[in-house]
């Protein structure tokens, strides 16, 4: 039985005009005698209605209601995608995640899919159904409704690929594929046709917005080959597989850059064990994410010196809690708004001498001032003003033959 799953997005099912045009989709892949198992999103703003009614009925709104309420939207859209298959002709029906079961573990709103039951769904496959499956939900050891978190339905995409061992899972979205950069921020960008896991899931950690990285990392554990692809363009999108099924001349895959980042230094921070951890800890319990770090090498054996960047908007709540914070000894502390990470990430490279020092001259070419530099195996990130973003991507996607 050769089975593919369908993903459609928010924007993808949008109204009704895009949910009959998903309908044409589903019917083309049916003529290929496909076994088709669908996911879908709720409606585009659908979701983001239902947060802001649960946060006009209360600020303290229980979890466990919260799930009721946001796991609606996709009852919806699974159902007007079923009902449209009905009327062209199709064999299909809407299923709730708990009809199936899809079972989760974990806490309400951040839930993690842990078994799928195939029983009924293979049941329906061979008497030619198309089940329309809600996506971003499940149902946990209480028989209460629970939702996966951002990117859910994804999530639940790859996870229904993963159980009844599809050939492929694709996600069909606005955008046509995954391209070396925001092609909002530079118009040479280039689709990517092939990508390895690792490199998507650099990119999506590093702000590429086309899938979260938890879908990806679940994908690439389970060996799930993705393909994102545009449901409103009839053109090849990109494929997300293992690092062996691709064949690239590249050394560069793609180009990341943030926005709203800020940069924050203390001077003069005692030189000895624990002290990071007393920084970085009520950071964490105030759920401020930190994500570049750079320590100094002690001069002197007794001081060096601390820099990290987080999010512009944390800034001043930062601030507050390491002045107030007696457990964190030093002698000066620097806050910078205005500035912004910017990361080539690519596999090639692992096996290829220069890259860094391509990175900094071409950026030096362009007089822009690096503050920090971080590295992984196949990402080199700096942090520069957020005013030279534009003129770094160029000359970057320039530098590393990205616009060919």
């Amino acid at each position: 039985m050769k089975i593919v799953v369908l993903k459609f997005g928010g924007t993808s099912v949008g109204s009704i005009k895009r949910i009959k045009n998903v309908a044409k989709i589903i019917q083309a892949y049916h003529k290929k005698k496909y076994k088709l198992i669908i996911v879908s999103s709720a409606m585009s703003g659908v979701t983001n209605d239902l947060v802001k009614k649960s946060k006009d009925i209360s600020d303290n709104f229980s979890p466990t209601e919260y799930d009721v309420l946001v796991s609606s939207g996709e009852q919806v859209s699974c159902s007007l995608i079923a009902a449209r298959l009905t009327h062209i002709g199709l064999k299909s029906r809407s299923w709730l995640s708990w009809q199936i079961p899809v079972l989760t573990e974990g806490q309400h709103k951040n839930s993690k899919i842990n078994h799928i039951n195939r029983n009924k769904i293979l049941h329906y496959l061979k008497q030619g159904g198309i089940p329309i499956i809600t996506g971003f939900q499940g149902i946990n050891k209480k028989e209460r409704v629970t939702t996966i978190g951002r990117g859910g339905s994804d999530a639940s995409a790859i996870m229904l690929a993963k159980f009844f061992k599809a050939e492929r899972c694709v996600i069909y979205t606005d955008v046509e594929g995954v391209f070396t950069t925001d092609p909002n921020k530079l118009k040479k960008a280039k689709k990517i046709k092939v990508i390895s896991y690792e490199e998507m899931l650099e990119m999506a950690s590093l702000g590429a917005k086309v899938m979260q990285p938890v879908s990806i990392q679940d994908a690439r554990l389970n060996r799930i080959n993705i393909e994102v692809k545009s449901s409103f363009a009839k053109k090849s999108g990109t494929l997300i597989t293992k690092k062996g099924n691709i064949v690239n001349d590249k050394i560069i895959t793609g180009i990341t850059s943030t926005q709203n980042d800020a940069k924050v230094t203390l001077v003069g921070v005692k030189d000895q064990p624990g002290v990071a951890a007393s920084i970085f800890k009520p950071l964490s319990k105030n759920s401020i994410n930190v994500d570049m770090v750079v320590q100094n090498i002690s001069a002197n054996g007794k001081e060096t010196d601390l820099t990290f960047t987080i999010k512009q908007d944390d800034l001043n709540k930062t601030k507050k809690i390491i002045l107030q914070n007696k457990n964190i000894k030093f002698r000066k502390l620097f806050l910078e708004k205005g500035v912004s990470k910017i990361s080539i990430i690519g596999v090639g490279m692992v096996t290829t001498p220069g890259v860094t020092f391509r990175m900094f001259q071409a950026l030096a070419n362009k007089r822009i001032n690096i503050k920090v530099i971080s590295t992984s195996e196949i990402k080199i990130s700096v942090l520069i003003n957020k005013k030279d973003v534009g003129k770094a991507l160029t000359v970057l996607h320039k530098e590393f033959k990205l616009d060919k």
